[in-house]
């Protein structure tokens, strides 16, 4: 049985693709007891991969049912009847249309916590539109803002839209519902649209931007890599080193770590220099190694990390020490997060493909004795 702060927790989860599984396995990771229900036809972006390496499918087990059919359906709600929360990632109304949608299952559990994940939101006018993370964060603000002088906006991978935008608000939304749930006993519906978490964690730049403290043009700003204080430098191997000495006294260690002349250097916070700066601290990262500079700079107050390579990160000392990766199933992997002092970290298990023996033991905490058997006999599981 799982464990973990959330041990307990029950929550049923419609198959999909990017930020609504990646909730779902940080509820899992967690302790929550998650049943994925999967299609027949797995859901994925097309590209061929051993179910083992999809790891947001960790943690937890699936069924493969076929919701077109009304026994798939009568299963799937006397699930959704005994857990605590749905989370779902269809288009608006897809959920409806199966006979699954939140009027339907708060009618029949009144305490649940029903999750949507979509990109645009319930509603407005391109809420049925497809898209991906890429196309919400053009449209809340934010891909504009990312980026280098000069150059045009900057795909960063799908964390912003997705994980950070998506999973993120999604994971919160459930579990206030949840808190809420357990004081009055009443459920509701959490529309967690990838544009509005989005628009949210850009919440700080709105300020700056009202301000006058950033401009819209792209790469001219202290967090958008136009400040010499906040950037990467090429090293003489080829590799690169971040650094981020922004407050004064973490600035001035820098420059004496670098043996510069405070003094032969403009003011900080002079932006018209900064290009000039930068060129001469590019000058000096070029004429060592990043191992040379880890071994100089690393663990001083100068805002200092090497850029690591995923297949580098798992090494370093620091996150070796913390356990930051594990192996689970001979990959490996980031482990759960956040930790609690009264729980140990607990184990992720490898995503299995849904298969009808599988099936049984999925529904082995959800269903009667005997009645995951007699599911199996009849077909029903793919």
């Amino acid at each position: 049985m799982p464990s973990g702060p959330l041990n307990g927790l029950k929550v049923v989860e419609m198959a999909g693709i990017g930020p609504a599984p990646m909730c779902a396995m940080l509820l899992a990771d967690l302790g929550a007891e998650v049943i994925r229900i999967d299609r027949l036809e797995p859901s994925g972006l097309g590209a061929p991969q051993e179910r083992k390496y999809d790891l947001l499918l960790r943690s937890r087990p699936s069924i493969a049912i076929d919701l077109k059919q009304k026994n798939a359906v009568d299963l799937a709600l006397r699930l959704i009847d005994t857990a605590d929360a749905v989370i779902e990632g269809f288009r608006p109304g897809v959920m409806e249309r199966l006979g699954l949608g939140p009027e339907v299952c708060l009618a029949r559990n009144p305490k649940l916590v029903f999750g949507r994940m979509t990109g645009w939101g319930q509603e407005g006018p391109i809420s049925h539109a497809a898209g991906h993370d890429l196309n919400y964060i053009a449209l809340a603000g934010v891909l504009h803002a990312i980026g280098r002088k000069g150059g045009p906006p900057t795909p960063p991978l799908n964390l912003v839209g997705d994980f950070g935008g998506g999973t993120m608000y999604l994971a919160f939304g459930v579990m206030c519902a949840l808190f809420e749930a357990g004081k009055t006993g009443k459920g509701q519906v959490v529309d967690a649209a990838m544009v509005d978490g989005a628009a949210s964690l850009m919440t700080s730049y709105f300020g700056h931007f009202a301000s006058g403290f950033m401009t819209s043009r792209r790469g001219e700003n202290m967090n958008d890599s136009g400040a010499y204080f906040y950037d990467v430098y090429e090293c003489s191997d080829g590799k690169w080193v971040s650094l981020a000495p922004i407050e004064a006294k973490f600035h001035a260690e820098l420059l004496e770590r670098l043996g510069i002349n405070p003094t032969s250097l403009p003011e900080q916070w002079d932006r018209s220099s900064w290009d000039e700066v930068k060129a001469r601290l590019g000058v000096i990262f070029k004429t060592k190694t990043r191992a040379q500079w880890q071994e100089e700079l690393e663990g001083t107050d100068v805002c200092f990390a090497p850029v690591l390579g995923p297949d580098e990160a798992p090494n370093h000392p620091h996150l070796a020490s913390r356990k930051t990766f594990i192996e689970v199933d001979g990959i490996v992997q980031p482990a759960p997060a956040p930790r609690f002092s009264n729980h140990s970290s607990p184990m992720p298990t490898a995503a299995e493909a849904p298969s009808p023996e599988n099936s049984v033991a999925a529904l082995k905490h959800w269903l009667p004795e005997g009645e995951p058997e007699a599911l199996r006999k009849s077909g029903l599981f793919g």
